[in-house]
């Protein structure tokens, strides 16, 4: 007797698998760190805005901004990583493992497919930091806007020197994320012994904090590294208590269940 095999459809198929993304997708948006960190809105920042993570080496500025560029990717906003010290091999190891590390957190699994589709949403971009100039970068962001290969919306800087003549580039770099409608992140390194000035700043910022719309600051005490908004909270939103995880270098809140 001939067995009968029921026809599935392809794309049904499909659409299941688009689905279950689609929920891994929105599951890490809703518990995604940069959640606790007092934002008003979804983009963090708008386009042509200015941000920065002030921090002394080792601290954790890069994954902050990693976690600020997955939340943006998952959203399928495309994000620039420009690198001036470390190579795209690296900075992929930073994705990977902070993704795996939200996806740990949430107990998911099966997250394969998504990282494959937000990995299309992220270029990273390396140069020598001496090397590096505006123009250099414009030309680059060029050639991949006018092909058609990558639109950025957010483009992070890592690794720029906030030496006396940054307010030059940082002046360029806001007329090109204006012009790109691109929303700019930076990480500051800062140094022990430097305090702040009567500003509330680092003296690397002092002069160009200006310029920026939201600056947040990861200062070590012991063994926790709390994140402070120093610049860019709305008025009269309450400061959150935050803190980087310095095991999974994820944010979370300082009374999450992780913390006791």
């Amino acid at each position: 007797m001939a067995r009968l095999i029921p026809f599935v459809r392809p794309g049904k198929i499909l659409f299941l698998k688009d689905r279950y993304r689609y929920m891994l997708k929105k599951e890490l948006l809703v518990h995604h760190p940069i959640h606790n960190a007092g934002f008003p809105s979804e983009e963090i920042l708008p386009p042509g805005g200015f941000g920065a993570v002030l921090a002394r080496a080792g601290v954790g500025k890069t994954a902050f901004l990693v976690q600020v560029a997955l939340h943006a990717m998952l959203q399928e906003r495309d994000v620039l990583h420009v690198s001036l010290h470390d190579p795209v091999n690296k900075i992929d190891l930073w994705y990977r493992e902070l993704f795996q590390n939200m996806t740990r957190r949430n107990r998911l699994s099966r997250m394969d497919d998504l990282w494959q589709e937000i990995m299309a949403h992220r270029f990273i971009m390396t140069f020598k930091v001496d090397a590096f100039t505006v123009p250099k970068l414009e030309e680059r962001l060029t050639d991949l806007t006018v092909q058609g290969i990558f639109q950025p919306k957010m483009v992070i800087m890592d690794g720029l020197h906030f030496d006396e003549s940054v307010r030059e580039k940082l002046e360029a770099i806001k007329n090109l994320a204006r012009k790109s409608s691109m929303a700019a992140w930076f990480t500051v390194h800062t140094h022990r012994h430097e305090g702040v000035t009567a500003s509330g700043f680092p003296p690397s910022l002092d002069s160009v904090a200006d310029l920026f719309d939201t600056l947040i600051l990861l200062q070590p005490e012991g063994e926790n590294i709390p994140v402070q908004m120093v610049k860019g909270l709305p008025e009269g939103f309450p400061s959150p208590r935050l803190f980087l995880d310095p095991s999974t270098l994820l944010i979370g809140k300082a009374d999450s269940p992780e913390r006791m």
